[in-house]
């Protein structure tokens, strides 16, 4: 006896839809589980948020008198070094097309104080009309970049952590600093003692200062470990000017500068 055609079409109608249901069924799943995907990717990626920091500089005394405010607190060096494993810093490079400089420029150094990351060249670019000699022999990147004329530029690549004292062998007056630091995480506080350290993730946080007026030992007081989370994000420290300091320094020979030829002479 032979099956009525339209039982086996039901049949095979039956197994249609099963599969079709099927088949919704798994991209209501797949786009839900892509849906999930995708929220959870963001929340990875998103982020971090900014670090602010509130730098104040006062004048210390000998004496034991109160010290003074410094209205002027630009120039000081914050670092952040993280100290869990689950912090990974971004990759910091700096621009090939567009590396940092220290222009030469009127006998000074723009800016004075230039804070990169270790493996940073930085170029610097003789802007006066006469020739420039610039050094660096304590600390930090010992290196000597001869007599180069106006118009021209040389180039140094700071590849290890340190301070850099820099001067030009002619004229006495000038001098800089180059802090290479191995973190992605740092700034270099306005004339109000503010300082922005961009994306910083959450977490546990070696804080390294440093300031050209103040003494070794002070800094390494301020230096402390610092706890980063959402309700966490400002730093505030007060820095100490040393009332000894000087700018005054020797020549790359370790000579005193010869002084320039005195245009009042008499003459006979």
């Amino acid at each position: 006896m032979r099956m009525p055609r339209i039982r086996s079409a039901s049949v095979w109608g039956m197994r249609f839809e099963a599969s079709d249901t099927m088949s919704k069924a798994s991209k209501v799943l797949g786009g839900l589980f892509f849906l999930t995907a995708s929220t959870a990717g963001a929340q990875v990626r998103a982020p971090a948020k900014s670090v602010t920091v509130s730098v104040v500089i006062s004048q210390a005394t000998v004496s034991k008198t109160a010290a003074s405010k410094i209205q002027d607190a630009s120039n000081v060096a914050v670092w952040l070094t993280a100290l869990d494993r689950t912090v990974r810093a971004d990759p910091v490079s700096a621009s090939r097309e567009n590396p940092p400089q220290l222009v030469q420029r009127n006998k000074t150094f723009e800016p004075h104080v230039l804070v990169v990351p270790v493996g940073t060249v930085v170029e610097f670019p003789n802007k006066d009309p006469f020739f420039h000699n610039i050094f660096s022999l304590y600390d930090g990147r010992r290196f000597d970049l001869g007599l180069y004329e106006s118009g021209t530029k040389r180039s140094v690549r700071f590849d290890r952590p340190g301070v850099s004292f820099l001067f030009c062998n002619i004229h006495a007056e000038m001098s800089a600093v180059v802090v290479s630091v191995d973190t992605a995480y740092f700034g270099l506080s306005d004339r109000n003692g503010n300082v922005t350290i961009p994306n910083v993730p959450d977490g546990h946080y070696q804080m390294n200062v440093w300031y050209e007026r103040s003494s070794p030992e002070h800094l390494k007081e301020i230096a402390r470990v610092v706890t980063i989370s959402d309700s966490s994000r400002k730093i505030g420290f007060e820095v100490l000017q040393n009332p000894t300091f000087t700018p005054t320094h020797k020549n790359k020979y370790g000579l005193d500068y010869v002084p320039p030829p005195n245009p009042d002479y008499d003459r006979p």
